[in-house]
């Protein structure tokens, strides 16, 4: 269908749209017009991905002269597929009705574990030395060495991408990973350079978070990016955590003996080159004499991770003289890993500030701030000088200078914490150096400086107004979406007591309680004889996990579950898990029905969707808040307090609810589908905690679901089902349309428009 949203001709692909849908348009309209930066939460399954898709390829079409890109940024590359595919429906429905003028180019962009056809390289098992193989066949001194010799061997993908120069170059349309991987099979060519090479001119560019916000991947990536783009981070709720992760990094005993073995190669090569060709080494010095700004000339091949903090200025000052030298340089960097080793030494858990922490490592070790500042740099600039191409056997190394260069540029927003062991197993000595970012602003500062609008969406963003604060950014619009149904497809309760009436909660002075694991356990015996096909369960952490279904195995409880259907469990082992998921689908499709145990923070619990038959029950058992002793998390709370004024006691309970959300979220994926939710811990009837999740489960959740028994919430649940069997009117009676034609879009006003949304 196709409809005007004020001067926007909008091409939606589909013949009905759901109200909630025409109001996101609506309000993100307003924020590409404004040019500023939006945050809107939108349920989930009410089709998020396709009206952000249709408004900003429509806007674009309605508005020729000022061409805006989209940066559409996903989490995995299972959802990067998925809104290749969405955005591939869209665009051919928009050439039938425009022709040529309605042509785009959209590239998925991975890494080259995603996108390598060299089959060489792609026999290596993880990401790392994928890249290395890569780097070992491309970099451009092999391949000069190959130009001489023609035994060394080189990628004939990447020779012939080169030999095709400029006429390389992908054609309008949408191009999943599949596809680009297709489309170099058949031309020959590099996909990974191709799509890395056409990024700076494709209309739709959709990548994971990291290349916009790890600022070691952005620098090379991203750099070329226009202002004049719009930015979406979809399923963003935790894009505060993506933020830290990106800046902070931790050093144990096997980092800095990695990086001996390193800095070790490093002065055998550094010897050979000086007998052999000592030119080079004094190039490279005068060459840092005159700055590091020399980077944007380098061969695509041989660039390598970006300088995680350095701005612009600092890259064109020259490089201080005691690290120009390689072997000084080498030398400074085992002074650096020698005073690290003697900080692991730690009886005690230690914290302090970049500011003591560098002050410390110059009186002992005497390096200073500015020489901390270039070292990952430098170390990139002595790689490239010593023609190495093993990048993965350097990831120690690249470790350290990381480490260095984020201590010597930022003073505030970060902590240095060193434990001698994990707190959970404190007989095993494992001391661990953490420089810890508490800052989310901080990586997510450019790209709001940098681009006009920025859209930040997820179906839980509940409460909306603290993510302004912990981003630390003014947004244009901010705004949660209601479902509209036809029906009361979702039943929350909260279940705060067993059939026996005692309390349950998974609060730490109660979770090993045994009547509270007997009623857990009840809950789901019962609950288990009565819903049909699937049934998921999340627990707040692994070790909760492990010793209640070990608990319910001992007292016979497991047994009676079993009866009824089969059981699988996620575990911490990827491919483990993945098959269990698997075989829970067999067991769901062929009508035995299953239940699957699955860990709030888990894989499970962000991306999996358990929709249909494959989910009618979602049981949270606990309130999943995050390890309250854990040094890091304390030292991001004061952070969080002192900075923003926050309180503890707010974000803890912000962040253990956006989880809980997110895991009972999973069941609902469209509007023809039904399911239940149970909180079971008597704090969820708490206002101040239930008031904290998003409005679309909250205006679901009856006051008369508050406060249930097992036995009540059993009644409730056969009641639900038995209405849900019902046929119904999936357009919606006449009194609330929750499907609208092209005729209701183009009837309504705005005024008539919120009747009928509301």
């Amino acid at each position: 269908m196709k409809f005007q949203i004020e001067d926007v001709t909008v091409y939606f692909p589909y013949d009905h749209i759901y109200p909630e849908q025409y109001a996101y348009m609506l309000e993100l309209k307003r924020a590409l017009d404004a040019k500023g930066h939006c945050l809107l939460e939108m349920p989930t399954g009410t089709g998020k991905t396709i009206a952000l898709l249709s408004l900003i390829t429509s806007y674009v079409l309605s508005k020729p002269h000022n061409p805006v890109k989209l940066i559409y940024c996903t989490r995995t590359v299972h959802e990067m597929e998925k809104t290749l595919a969405e955005l591939n429906l869209l665009h051919n429905y928009q050439t039938t009705h425009l022709g040529d003028r309605a042509k785009i180019l959209a590239v998925g962009l991975s890494s080259r574990k995603n996108l390598c056809v060299n089959p060489r390289v792609l026999a290596a098992e993880n990401r790392d030395s994928v890249d290395a193989g890569c780097r070992r066949l491309t970099a451009s001194w092999v391949r000069a060495a190959a130009a001489a010799n023609p035994n060394v061997p080189t990628c004939e993908f990447f020779e012939e991408y080169e030999r095709a120069g400029s006429s390389a170059v992908l054609p309008p349309g949408v191009y999943t990973l599949q596809d680009l991987r297709a489309y170099g099979k058949k031309k020959g060519w590099c996909p990974y350079f191709l799509a890395r090479h056409m990024v700076q001119f494709a209309n739709v560019v959709v990548y994971s978070y990291q290349y916009l916000l790890d600022p070691k991947v952005a620098g090379i990536i991203s750099k070329e990016m226009q202002r004049e783009s719009v930015v979406v981070f979809d399923e963003a709720h935790n894009i505060d955590n993506v933020c830290i992760e990106a800046l902070s990094v931790s050093v144990r005993r096997q980092t800095l003996e990695g990086a001996r073995r390193n800095l070790n190669k490093m002065r055998q090569e550094i010897e050979k080159f000086k007998a052999t060709d000592a030119g080079r080494l004094r190039a490279e010095y005068n060459r840092l004499v005159e700055g590091l700004a020399q980077r944007g000339n380098l061969a695509l091949t041989d660039t390598w991770l970006s300088n995680p903090a350095l701005p612009d200025d600092i890259l064109k000052e020259a490089v201080p003289g005691n690290i120009r030298r390689a072997e000084h340089f080498v030398h400074v960097l085992r002074r650096l890993v020698q005073y690290l080793e003697g900080r692991l030494e730690t009886e005690n858990v230690e914290k302090e500030g970049p500011v003591a922490f560098v002050s410390s490592l110059n009186t002992h070790a005497g390096i200073d701030q500015k020489t901390l500042k270039f070292c990952y740099d430098r170390l990139h600039s002595l790689m490239l000088t010593l023609e190495i191409t093993d990048t993965d056997e350097f990831l120690h190394i690249q470790t350290i200078c990381d480490f260095a260069t984020l201590v010597g540029t930022y003073t505030r927003g970060f902590s240095i914490i060193i434990e001698p062991f994990d707190e959970r197993m404190p007989h095993i000595p494992d001391p661990v150096l953490q420089l810890s970012c508490h800052d989310a602003s901080l990586a997510i500062k450019p790209v709001f400086d940098r681009f006009q609008s920025v859209v930040i969406t997820s179906g839980t963003l509940s409460p909306i107004d603290l993510y302004p604060r912990l981003l630390n950014f003014h947004p244009v619009v901010s705004r949660s979406f209601k479902m509209s149904l036809t029906r009361d497809c979702i039943c929350p309760m909260v279940l705060t007591r067993g059939s026996d009436q005692l309390p349950v909660s998974t609060k730490f002075d109660m979770r090993s309680d045994k009547g509270v694991v007997r009623n857990y356990g009840r809950l789901l015996v019962e609950m288990a004889s009565i819903v049909p096909d699937g049934i998921v369960c999340f627990f707040v952490s692994y070790s909760y996990m492990d010793g209640i279904v070990n608990s319910w195995n001992e007292n016979g409880l497991l047994k009676d579950i079993m009866q009824h259907k089969l059981v699988f469990i996620e575990t911490q082992d990827v491919v483990e898990t993945t098959l269990a998921l698997d075989n829970y689908r067999k067991a769901c499709d062929c009508g035995r029905g299953a239940i699957f145990f699955s860990v709030a923070r888990g894989k499970v619990a962000e991306g999996i969707d358990f929709d249909r038959h494959y989910g009618r029950l979602v049981i949270m058992f606990g309130v999943p808040f995050q390890y309250t002793l854990s040094k890091i998390l304390l030292a991001r709370l004061e952070y969080l307090r002192d900075t923003f004024q926050i309180k503890e006691g707010d974000f803890l309970t912000f962040d253990a609810l956006r989880q809980a959300a997110q895991c009972v979220g999973r069941v609902i994926r469209s509007k023809a589908d039904y399911g239940m939710m149970i909180f079971a811990d008597k704090r969820y009837s708490r206002h101040d905690k239930r008031s904290k999740l998003p409005g679309w489960i909250l205006s679901h959740l009856r006051d008369s679901h508050l406060n249930l028994s097992t036995d009540m919430a059993l009644h409730i649940a056969r009641e639900f089902l038995r209405k849900m069997a019902q046929p119904y009117d999936k357009a919606g009676g006449s009194s609330s349309k929750t499907l609208l034609s092209q005729e209701d879009v183009e009837k309504m006003s705005d005024g008539n428009f919120n009747e009928m949304l509301y």
